[in-house]
């Protein structure tokens, strides 16, 4: 990972408790908080909130945000991350009860607890070894059970140790499984430390408690549906990029364990409402290509892509869909921008972080440009494209731009 990419340690409170690997850094948010002259009267949405760098950088400089969040674990982490009105004693005490009861019943177990048949098949084939996943199973039981204020936090803090302590899982960036397991762990102690390291940063950040951070779940293209009482003054994002990441799989252990997805049916529920950024999830009926069907450079993008696929003879049904994917998803963000609209304070200024591809056949894929033609025609003015850093794709052997599409937005 870049440099540019990652938590400095000033910003690790609070950003570190759950966190995607491809997830934007708290500097460049604080670096457009900046840049835009963003003060404490304005409120900033982040539309792809993932797990919540926009809002809790926001609440720390005591800013009003808002997010919306699709993928259920990403908008509770967000939902938890910004609720930081714990009676810290009082957590840390009840977090050791809950702990001191599973210690006892681990101990006392005489029949490791696992998946049903249907869960196991939604996760990587040997995410977590048995013991690991048993004990898990009885923290997370416990918690529940605790009926306890501070279930959210307590659930983060299992998720974010599901993933770095307890699993078998490694990130480079696609996930995948490491070849030294993790057979044995005590999940308790590990899952209290970091109850610990919350304790903490609450305690030096617990002056800004009341600063508001509403995290919506939902579809950043249906915003017309979701409850805005306040105008939006600023935008900070990153909507997910045009390639072959499935980025439910990033999340899918600590999902499936945690209880936010039980079955196929559920987790394609959820995939439906993301952009269409993936072959992975696009379905009969989708219809977002509509949206840009007069932006030639979209259409010739997306002939070329269906050219080289013919040229290389390539014939299986997630190839097929490359020319299309690129359509549904520059499709789907028109259809946010329009959603958005309404929504905006007149001046509106907004910050898109995209990366340019190259995953369908290595023809690339220039986001920032293509991304602001759709926001022009949408009634939206482009102010500029500026590179945040260059990123080393491993499959295609190339070096290519992050930027920050920055819009304003006059009104109507």
């Amino acid at each position: 990972m870049s440099n540019e990419n990652r938590v400095k340690d000033i910003d690790s409170p609070v950003h570190d408790w759950y966190r995607f690997v491809l997830s934007f850094p708290p500097h460049l948010v604080r670096e457009y908080i900046k840049k835009f002259s963003i003060c404490k009267e304005d409120v900033v949405l982040d539309p792809f909130c993932g797990t919540g760098t926009t809002n809790v950088e926001c609440k720390k400089h005591g800013i009003p945000s808002i997010g919306i969040e699709a993928n259920p674990i990403a908008c509770f982490a967000s939902s938890a991350k910004c609720n930081w009105a714990a009676d810290t004693a009082q957590m840390f005490q009840e977090a050791e009860q809950i702990a001191q009861r599973v210690a006892d019943l681990i101990e006392n177990c005489k029949e490791l607890k696992c998946l049903t048949e249907e869960q196991s098949k939604l996760i990587i084939k040997n995410s977590i070894s048995e013991r690991p996943l048993s004990q898990v199973l009885i923290l997370k039981e416990a918690i529940l059970a605790a009926h306890s204020q501070y279930e959210e936090h307590f659930l983060l803090a299992l998720a974010k140790n599901i993933v770095c302590s307890y699993s078998n899982l490694k990130f480079g960036p696609e996930v995948g499984i490491s070849r030294k397991k993790v057979y044995d762990v005590d999940v308790v102690s590990v899952w209290l430390r970091q109850v610990l390291v919350m304790q903490n940063d609450i305690c030096r950040i617990s002056g800004l408690r009341d600063v508001p951070s509403d995290i919506i779940s939902g579809d950043a293209r249906s915003i017309s549906k979701m409850p805005f009482t306040k105008k939006v003054n600023f935008v900070i994002t990153s909507p997910p990029y045009p390639n072959e990441k499935d980025y439910s799989r990033t999340t899918r252990l600590e999902s499936v364990l945690l209880g936010f997805i039980n079955s196929k049916e559920q987790l394609r529920e959820v995939k439906k409402q993301f952009i269409r950024s993936n072959t992975k999830n696009v379905y009969k009926g989708d219809n977002d290509s509509q949206y840009v069907e007069k932006i030639d450079s979209i259409s010739e993008l997306s002939k070329s892509i269906e050219k080289k696929r013919i040229e290389l003879n390539k014939t299986s049904g997630f190839e097929k869909l490359y020319s299309s994917v690129v359509k549904l998803y520059f499709g789907g963000m028109a259809r946010h921008f329009q959603e958005l609209k309404p929504i905006l304070a007149p001046n509106a200024k907004l910050a898109y972080v995209v990366g340019d591809q190259a995953s369908y056949f290595k023809i690339p894929i220039r986001t920032a440009e293509l991304l602001a033609e759709v926001a022009e025609n949408a009634g939206f003015e482009v102010e500029g494209i500026e590179n945040f850093r260059k990123r080393y794709a491993t499959g295609t052997d190339a070096w290519l731009n992050e930027n920050v599409l920055v819009l304003k937005y006059l009104g109507d």
